[in-house]
């Protein structure tokens, strides 16, 4: 009877022995993701996306990650930032839960709100450059990060001459379509009121306003005239500007500090049919590989140990990182933003 009973605690053990060996090369393979993850996201055998970034980045980010899992498939879904926003709600409402994983820029918490957005912090967390490139609760992560700075065409403005503080654009020398804006370039209010104060915030976009810059919408767009003389100096994301210098386009870029930075985030379905596989795409776009990849495709990573192509793009510079808002006070820096440059 001893004997048996010895017998099954041996095969026990040797079970339990097995198990976590399975486990541990799992992890060997796959990374830094919790090995219990891995196996549980294996019985799900696929993943739904639904993203605003780019096609051609988001499947190269789907082909590493298929690659690097196997066992999954993932289906993609791409929109507008607006269109996703609303369609997340609507099928919510409807009782609909078909998206694991979203990533987008975040301009509202209301999916927070309505509990439409699980939390979740990866492990990878731990190597982000700043505390601030995550939701506290876990709802949210930066993937890449999206600085606005003042771009100056080289062949119009001297590296000397271009502005290096906010006020410096309100001299005389830049008055009358000598600037450009973006027709809903938000974050720069929004941005401003959270380092310096609405007030402040507002009294200075009130005088930029008065220097009659060029109001227009878009920013690769506005990179493009501004390197073809349309306007010496714009306020743009860091990226478009970048890109048109490494190619050699006549155009550079200084940081006015505080820089405002958004980010473009990724979150969980509260509700996700395949959990698991979800964390293990959060987990692998958060990855070194992951970050890569999107250095690769000229975006501004977020990690420590993966360096922005220059690293000028995120680093030297104060900034301020912003984070989404209530749909009231998102509504109100819009309102605000369009009333002061009077944009119709």
């Amino acid at each position: 009877m001893n004997s048996n009973i010895d017998s099954f605690k041996r095969l026990a053990l040797l079970g339990t022995f097995l198990w976590i060996a399975l486990l541990v090369v799992s992890s060997l393979l796959y990374g830094a993701s919790d090995p219990k993850i891995i196996e549980a996201a294996k019985g799900e055998r696929e993943l739904t996306v639904w993203t605003t970034s780019d096609l051609r980045q988001v499947t190269k980010i789907v082909e590493s990650f298929e690659k690097k899992y196997p066992f999954l498939k993932v289906k993609l879904y791409r929109t507008g930032t607006a269109p996703l926003h609303n369609k997340i709600i609507t099928e919510a409402l409807a009782g609909k839960h078909n998206w694991d994983v979203s990533n987008s820029t975040l301009q509202t918490h209301d999916l927070f709100e309505r509990k439409m957005v699980a939390k979740y912090k990866s492990p990878q967390t731990s190597m982000l450059l700043d505390p601030e490139m995550l939701n506290k609760e876990g709802h949210w992560t930066a993937i890449y990060v999206v600085p606005f700075v003042l771009g100056f065409n080289t062949n119009l403005v001297k590296a000397q001459d271009a502005p290096k503080t906010y006020d410096d654009l309100l001299s005389s020398k830049w008055k009358d379509k000598m600037i450009s804006i973006d027709s809903e370039g938000y974050e720069l209010l929004q941005g401003l009121s959270t380092a310096w104060g609405k007030e402040k915030a507002v009294a200075f976009l009130k005088k930029l306003a008065a220097q009659d810059p060029v109001s227009r919408r878009g920013n690769s767009l506005r990179v493009e005239l501004a390197t073809g003389g349309e306007f010496p100096v714009l306020i743009a994301m860091a990226s478009p500007i970048q890109r048109a210098a490494s190619k050699g386009a006549p155009i550079d870029w200084v940081p006015l500090e505080p820089v405002p930075v958004t980010s473009m985030a990724i979150m969980l379905a509260e509700h996700a049919p395949h959990p698991n596989a979800g964390k293990l795409y959060i987990d692998f776009i958060l990855s070194r590989d992951g970050q890569e990849i999107l250095r690769s495709e000229q975006r501004i990573p977020v990690r420590k140990d993966v360096e922005a192509d220059p690293p000028r793009l995120i680093k030297g510079y104060k900034r301020v990182m912003l984070h989404p808002m209530k749909a009231s006070e998102y509504e109100e820096i819009v309102r605000l933003y369009r009333e002061i440059f009077n944009i119709r």
